[in-house]
């Protein structure tokens, strides 16, 4: 079953007018796109992803509202471009939930889990770009543990990249998932190849770089008095988000919303156990 991750508290913050545009910066599985569709009336919804195969899906999931959305393929660094291309005015409301999509966790093939085998490869969309494989494989062991460490905050990145190097060549998940078990064994619920796997997948994607293009492109696309709501799931990008939130309160650019950051509530978390790491914070733009 695919979950909207705090769902009723990104609405809370949009405000919704039916008759307003807003944009759904991952679009995914078409969660977020399709509750927001269908309470708009003469509105539109211009909704974007990266994986051209989530889009696909989401599609089918909002058939019946198909009239009110226009959806776009493509990074973050060009939705401004994309938007303005498709003719529509400044939008009301800007939602971007950060998190990998249960489609992309559950399907082998696509790499980003460690549940079940399958390629090295965690590219949002398929068709562009170097595998992670390649980057397990051909990577400096320095440059490896820093980015291991950086992106993905792991202590132990430096006993993992060497553990990499000696295990090369490393194709599958469940390899490099047990290579980085063996020098740091599992201590708690969380698995000890977890981080490397989000740092593995932010440089894949170069999502932090992503992200700052899209914060970067908020004065582009949004109409006095919108509402921007993000959800994050990992520390290095909710750091990134709070910090250019706080910057634009300081230049009397937007008022924050989320004076402390928003979490799920217990019940969402006992039915959704992955939304327990997901922060939700919100700006007025003026």
């Amino acid at each position: 079953m695919h979950y909207s991750v705090m769902l009723a508290e990104s609405l809370e913050h949009l405000k919704l007018q039916p008759e307003r545009v807003y944009l759904d910066a991952t679009c995914g599985l078409g969660g977020h796109t399709g509750v927001i569709a269908r309470q708009l009336t003469s509105g539109r919804l211009f909704s974007n992803d990266r994986d051209a195969e989530s889009m696909a899906m989401a599609r089918t999931a909002t058939a019946d509202c198909a009239e009110r959305i226009v959806f776009s393929q493509g990074p973050f660094s060009t939705i401004a471009a994309r938007w303005r291309d498709s003719g529509l005015p400044r939008v009301a409301g800007l939602l971007a939930d950060l998190g990998v999509s249960r489609y992309q966790l559950t399907d082998a093939e696509r790499g980003f889990s460690f549940q079940t085998d399958g390629p090295l490869d965690m590219r949002m969309d398929r068709s562009s770009g170097e595998p992670a494989s390649d980057l397990v494989n051909f990577t400096a062991e320095k440059e490896l543990a820093d980015l291991i460490y950086q992106l993905g905050e792991e202590r132990s990145s430096r006993q993992i990249a060497r553990a990499i190097v000696r295990a090369r060549p490393i194709r599958t998940t469940l390899h490099l998932a047990g290579v980085i078990e063996r020098v740091v064994p599992r201590t708690g619920k969380i698995h000890p190849a977890t981080q490397t796997f989000m740092a593995l997948r932010l440089a894949v994607n170069g999502e932090l770089d992503e992200l700052q293009a899209l914060l970067a492109d908020l004065p582009a696309l949004l109409e006095p008095g919108a509402r921007v709501v993000f959800l994050t799931f990992m520390s290095t990008e909710d750091r990134i988000v709070k910090q250019h939130f706080q910057a634009l309160a300081r230049e009397g650019r937007a008022t924050i919303l989320t004076k402390h950051v928003v979490r799920p509530s217990e019940a969402e978390i006992s039915n959704n156990p992955a939304s327990r790491s997901a922060k939700l914070r919100a700006i007025e733009w003026k």
